[in-house]
């Protein structure tokens, strides 16, 4: 099939685009948001095609995979006026928790039945207000990285961009009295001047923005994965530390209490039970590589490619059938 859908997050359409199809991804002068063509840091194969606005409006398209709000009206418009979900088929991947007047928060898609509305948590489907849109959820898929974990380094890794902007989303307040336990290295976009913002220590709170091949490899050689986000959707980069092997401090809110079993890490919403376990994982090795390699045989089980492939194809010939 010919499958159009937007570059709008790398790790998720790394994933998605591993599947059988031909995945046509638009391109524009400057590469801008609505054009960002193939991604240059992730590992894309052949059968994802760049194409222009004009080239869409002559070419076949089975399947409209959309992301974000304005992107059936955009579609309507590259496509020669066919319509997403009414002359082609469609569904909608929400990424996002949602924000606002939680739980009452309504979904642009709620009014829709031409289309599916696609989750990729349990969580989100249930929090969002889906109206009479008919949804189904897909959970992540992960590229296995391989069981890389080494922990020679007594730090916690956090991974999050803008931890500055988006503050107690992320759980960026936290970071100072968790330091305290474990010194953190944090790796992400627009992560600069993250300690001067704390008022931390250089020591407790380094921040680097790696290129994606190397950010796998950085994180294996920390003790421990630490996750102090309070509202987002599941990180993609928590399930990637799983894979490689890590023990996991995290936050018990969203999805995170479904994603992390008993045993792959310590799941609390007390930050001081946080920080106990961050300090036990830095001063017992043993215990945080074993701990790291349930989260491992969990997160392959779970959130697999095969099985997010897997589920994709199924949905995929329901929605074109």
């Amino acid at each position: 099939m010919n499958i159009l859908l937007w570059h709008v997050h790398g790790s998720w359409t790394t994933a998605f685009v591993q599947g059988p199809h031909r995945y046509l991804v638009p391109v524009l002068p400057g590469r801008g948001p609505d054009g960002r063509g193939r991604a240059r840091t992730f590992p894309w194969p052949e059968s994802v095609t760049e194409v222009t606005p004009e080239e869409l409006t002559q070419t076949p398209v089975d399947l409209v995979v959309l992301q974000r709000p304005h992107e059936p009206g955009l579609a309507r418009r590259w496509l020669g006026g066919r319509r997403p979900g009414r002359e082609v088929p469609a569904v909608y991947v929400e990424h996002n928790a949602p924000d606002g007047d939680v739980p009452g928060t309504r979904h642009p898609c709620a009014d829709r039945d031409d289309l599916i509305l696609v989750h990729v948590t349990h969580f989100n489907r249930l929090f969002w207000d889906n109206g009479r849109a008919p949804t189904a959820v897909v959970e992540h898929g992960v590229m296995d990285p391989g069981h890389r974990y080494t922990g020679e380094y007594e730090r916690a890794v956090v991974v999050v961009n803008e931890p500055i902007r988006r503050g107690r989303h992320t759980g960026t307040d936290l970071l100072p009295a968790l330091s305290r336990a474990a010194p953190l290295d944090v790796f992400g976009m627009a992560t600069r001047g993250l300690a001067r913002h704390l008022a931390l220590p250089g020591g407790l709170c380094r921040t680097w923005e790696l290129p994606q091949a190397e950010l796998h490899a950085a994180m294996a050689r920390r003790r421990l994965y630490l996750h102090p986000v309070r509202w987002t959707s599941l990180g993609l980069s928590l399930l990637e530390a799983m894979h490689l092997g890590m023990p996991v401090v995290a936050l018990a809110t969203t999805e995170v209490v479904e994603a992390v079993p008993d045993g792959a890490g310590v799941l609390s919403t007390r930050p001081e039970v946080l920080a106990h376990a961050a300090r036990t994982y830095l001063h017992d090795p043993d215990a945080a590589a074993e701990d790291g390699a349930r989260a491992r045989r969990a997160a392959l089980d779970r959130y697999g490619l095969k099985r997010f492939l897997d589920d994709w194809e199924r949905l995929i010939a329901e929605v074109t059938r």
